[in-house]
Order: structure tokens, then sequence, then C-alpha cells
């Protein structure tokens, strides 16, 4: 099976270098029109420039692609409107939308101002939403899209000095799973990649012979299978230095303790509470509460 992109227009944010600028090439080697949006600030959010956004479309011009430069900040309002409208004045529609803008702020809790918190939540949180809500309507009246948002491993199991970024990348998997709803009648598909690489955002916490190993273009096949037109929804795949698997949050079968449980009953029961054989994942929040009125019933 050959995964092409003939007659789509992928949207990829923060694609002025790193996992941005590898996503944004592959997709026009296989035959995307692509929009390379970049602010060209720096690691932590500062400053801007078009230079890197230009530089990536010289590139895809000069593979024989299509593609057009866009600065705006994925935080603004007007800017992630002039985004689509220029999307949509060039390319008529949009057809995927990768969610790879972020920046980071690290430092312990203890030594984080509120500032930092809020930058990074705003960047990776509401930056995710904002395209993503902009060009919803979009893919709606089409009736196909795929949009893609980018978690990580800090989310999804904590990192030392990365509470502002981990809480932002866990927050993107929980509209994930609710967009995979909402957009399974219109056939939009939402999935989240997690990626292991050695970028300008990722280089002072890696080792030096990790550049090497976990080079961006490595996690790009995930995004481009998740783009795909057989790609799943709701899947939360993590990609890097050729390794791929996924992940699920799940959920123990658990024990029913009756309605005048009390703390030490939980205290008492807390092995096989917390036993996950038989575990599992659940594709909406209703099918947990449905497991929870069964048990409650003897079913």
């Amino acid at each position: 099976m050959s995964i092409e992109f003939d007659g789509k227009v992928t949207i990829v944010t923060g694609a002025g270098g790193g996992l941005g600028r590898e996503h944004a090439l592959e997709f026009a080697r296989r035959g995307a029109r692509v929009v390379v949006n970049d602010l060209g600030g720096d690691v932590d959010g500062s400053g801007g420039s078009s230079e890197t956004a230009n530089a990536v479309v010289a590139e895809i011009e000069a593979l024989g692609g299509e593609a057009i430069a866009n600065g705006s900040s994925v935080t603004d309002d007007s800017g992630v409107a002039a985004l689509v409208e220029q999307a949509l004045s060039r390319f008529g529609r949009i057809d995927i939308l990768v969610n790879n803008a972020g920046i980071l702020r690290d430092k312990t809790l203890h030594k984080m101002e509120i500032e930092d918190f809020e930058a990074v939540m705003n960047v990776h949180v509401m930056g995710t939403l904002k395209p993503t809500k902009a060009v919803w309507p979009v893919m709606r009246e089409q009736g196909y899209g795929r949009v893609v948002v980018t978690t990580s491993s800090s989310g999804l199991y904590g990192n030392f000095g990365q509470s502002n970024y981990g809480a932002a990348k866990l927050a993107v998997v929980g509209l994930m799973n609710t967009l995979k709803l909402e957009g399974e009648k219109h056939n939009i598909r939402c999935n989240a990649v997690a990626p292991v690489a050695y970028t300008r955002m990722t280089s002072e916490l890696f080792p030096p012979e990790a550049e090497a190993l976990a080079r961006p273009e490595l996690v790009t096949p995930a995004v481009i299978y998740l783009a795909s037109d057989s790609a799943p929804t709701g899947v939360i795949l993590c990609a890097g230095a050729g390794v791929f698997a996924k992940a699920e949050i799940v959920e123990s079968p658990g024990v029913y303790l009756g309605d005048d449980a009390s703390a030490e009953d939980i205290a008492r029961k807390w092995a096989s509470i917390s036993d996950m054989a038989g575990g599992k994942a659940f594709f909406m929040g209703g099918e947990q509460t449905g497991k929870f009125f069964e048990m409650v019933s003897g079913g």
C-alpha cells in the first residue's frame, strides 16, 4: 500500500525546523500542497522571523512541490484566521492539519513563574485548539479531514522540570479524545503523535549521541500514517529512532466495594483494585460509566 496525498492540502504548524520541517517536506514528496507555518521564534517563544518558513518553502519547491509560507502565531486569533484564509485562497481546501508548534520553559515547579506555565500552556494547548477550531468547519463541509496533535512522553508519563510542558501535552490528548468522537460522522479523524527526537527544543535534554539515533525524520512516518486516508482515529502513536508503539490510557477491571465503602476498605483491597490484569482502554467516557453501573448491578 502506497500512501500519497495528491490533490490534498496540508498545514503544518511550527514547520520552520526540526520535526515540522521534516513533516512538511515528506508531505510534499508525497504530492501534498503544503502551508508551512512558523513564527520563527526562539525555543522559549520569544522573537519571530519568517525566514525559516520561507527556507522550507524553497526546499519544497526545489523538490518540485508546491508550498506557501505563513508566519502567524498559532495563539493569535487573527493570525490563525489569516493562516486558514491564506490556505483556502491559494489552494481552495484544507485536508490535513498537523499541530506541531511548541516551546519549552523548563524549570522545577518550585522555581517556575506562573508566566512560564501559562506561556507553555498557551502555545501547546490553545495553539493546538485554535488552528483546529479554524479548520474544523472546512473539514466538516468537505466531509474529510485529518488532524494530528503532538503529545509527549512528558505528558503521558511525566518528566522532571516539565510540569508546564507535561500538563500541556496531556491536555492535547484530552482534546484529541473528544474530537475523534465529534469528527467521526464527518470523516474527520484525529490522532496524536508522541515523538522521540533530537531537535533544537530537546538538544539540552538528550545526550549528544542521541542526535544520530533520534533524527527528526524518523518520527515523520508516524505523522504520515496518521494523516492518511486509512488512518485510525483516537490513537496515540509513539515514534522515534525507528521504533513505533501505541500508547493507551488503561483502566483496571476494578472492584465493587458497595455504597458504604470507606477509605479503609480501599486500602484493604488496594492490591485487587490496582491489578491491571484484564485492564481495558475505553474509546469514550461513557463506556467507563457503563462498566461501573454494570458492576453495581452485578452484571
